[in-house]
């Protein structure tokens, strides 16, 4: 085909007559395929070799194009086919959302300008509208800061908001002279902080040695007195304590660190405080979130994750930091072959990558698309649906309420005959074993898709709801699907 006004032929263009018919055909089949998911299982229970079969995925590279009509035509069924869907209301799963329209069409946007969002000159509107973006996500949270950046989810945003404390606390140039130049540098964090604290140490240059884990108490919080015990610990030691990373909302339980206590030990010791809100942090704007969570606005960082409650399509991340210069000091270089105007904002100087594409603007047209009061309402009623299943969990007969916290539910299968024997060494085994072979029955069944969390030694199945198309009935169902199926399993291992 021609491309315009060159005369080149080029196997990967179009002309606006082709790319209209190929386009509007393919948004058709999206509609369809995209209305058509309540009713279809969350997941199939396939075999990799089962998958690829399905679209030909052990074929060779073809050596010959095909029509782009027939291609994306052809592929929408299997790829809804064989697809697990976080969409789908009955997705009780990890913390994924389902992606809103209007970022779906966000991104197909975003494709065709293609910017660079590195700097400033590649990218000027798109620059313009994530600055914008951070600004407003900032305001929703009630954080006081209008620097940041997205990345890609909640671990680039908290390990960019690691590298922002490494080089604001540590009392020498660490950029430029590296760890081996001062003292043993410390970060805390409580035992249910998320693995991105290891990988962050580690890819820091740290080591995974570095951390200390702070003990929690029964709600899962981190203990106060223990991280100050383990600050003047490791300060007799001749260790260089820098960072705290309170938790708002953990992944397991939707626990919230004290963080207005750990600001309050963060100024006393000189320490940076980084908030890990990747998942609970957009919580804050909604009045029915637990008070604790607001004290995310005493942090130097904040991270969230748009593509969590906000409902903003794989890949979006986003950290927040309440000083200006903080992520330019951590990331900026001015090598002689970039010619980039210091004085705008050019995010390749605040972050980790270089080549990035334009992830705000599905986030920025949501965000318009909702308003503030509309993101409230559905972050409040997926909260409250949460609330209902732990209602629901709590008084089922065959079913154990283990904990409730922002939208995270857990509970357990207990059958009813061993009730009178919970807390028995022997039943926990069985109970565990039970709960864990449940799990993975109702992840492969299709019917609802949750995960599991271990509480208190307890292995416990987890409901998580970020998601705007779950409503009450999905929520009644739930308990006696669990109960149902955990029955059957149940009758099936005593008779072997």
């Amino acid at each position: 085909m021609i491309t315009p006004k060159t005369g080149r032929t080029a196997p990967l263009a179009m002309d606006a007559a082709e790319f209209r018919r190929v386009g509007h055909a393919l948004v058709d089949r999206l509609a369809e395929a995209l209305a058509s998911i309540p009713g279809r299982p969350v997941t199939r229970d396939e075999p990799p070799a089962a998958v690829r079969a399905a679209l030909g995925l052990d074929a060779p590279l073809p050596q010959q194009g095909v029509d782009a009509g027939g291609l994306l035509g052809d592929l929408v069924e299997p790829l809804f086919d064989h697809s697990l869907f976080n969409a789908h209301p009955r997705f009780f799963g990890y913390i994924t959302a389902p992606p809103a329209p209007i970022g779906v069409l966000g991104d197909l946007l975003a494709a065709a300008l293609n910017p660079n969002v590195g700097s400033r000159v590649l990218s000027p509107v798109a620059t313009e509208i994530e600055a914008q973006t951070v600004r407003w996500i900032a305001e929703l949270i009630g954080f006081p800061g209008t620097s940041g950046l997205l990345v890609s989810g909640g671990n680039m945003a908290n390990f960019a908001g690691f590298w922002a404390a490494r080089a604001a606390r540590a009392p020498w140039n660490v950029r430029e002279a590296g760890l081996q130049a001062g003292a043993a540098l410390r970060v805390y964090a409580s035992a249910e902080t998320h693995t991105w604290i290891q990988k962050a140490a580690d890819l820091a240059g740290l080591g995974t040695a570095a951390i200390r884990w702070i003990a929690v108490d029964a709600e899962q919080r981190m203990d106060v007195r223990a991280l100050e015990s383990a600050i003047a610990e490791d300060r007799r030691a001749g260790h260089l304590p820098f960072l705290v990373v309170g938790t708002a909302g953990s992944l397991s339980t939707g626990a919230i660190d004290p963080l207005d206590r750990l600001a309050d030990v963060c100024r006393a010791h000189g320490l940076w405080f980084h908030v890990d809100g990747a998942y609970g942090g957009c919580a804050a704007a909604v009045d029915a979130a637990p008070p604790a969570l607001r004290a995310l606005a005493l942090g130097d960082s904040v991270a969230v994750d748009p593509h969590k409650w906000l409902y903003a399509p794989l890949e979006a991340g986003c950290l927040i930091v309440r000083d200006p210069d903080a992520l330019r000091h951590a990331f900026a270089y001015h090598p002689p072959y970039y010619h980039f105007d210091e004085r705008v904002t050019n995010f390749v100087e605040m972050g980790p990558q270089n080549s990035r594409g334009f992830r705000a603007l599905k986030v920025w047209l949501a965000l318009r698309h909702a308003g503030a009061a509309g993101y409230r309402r559905m972050i409040a009623d997926d909260i409250d649906l949460a609330r209902d299943l732990a209602q629901r969990a709590s008084a089922h007969p065959e079913l154990e309420l283990a904990t409730q916290s922002l939208s995270i539910t857990t509970f357990r299968f207990v059958p009813r005959d061993l009730r009178p024997a919970v807390g028995t060494d022997a039943a926990e085994r069985y109970l565990n074993e039970l709960n864990a072979a449940l799990l993975e029955d109702l992840q492969r069944g299709g019917e609802v898709f949750v995960s599991n969390a271990v509480v208190g030694g307890r292995y416990v199945l987890r409901a998580c709801i970020v998601n705007f198309h779950t409503g009450p009935d999905d929520i009644a169902a739930l308990p006696e699907i669990v109960a149902r199926r955990g029955r059957a399993l149940d009758a099936a291992r005593r008779q072997r």
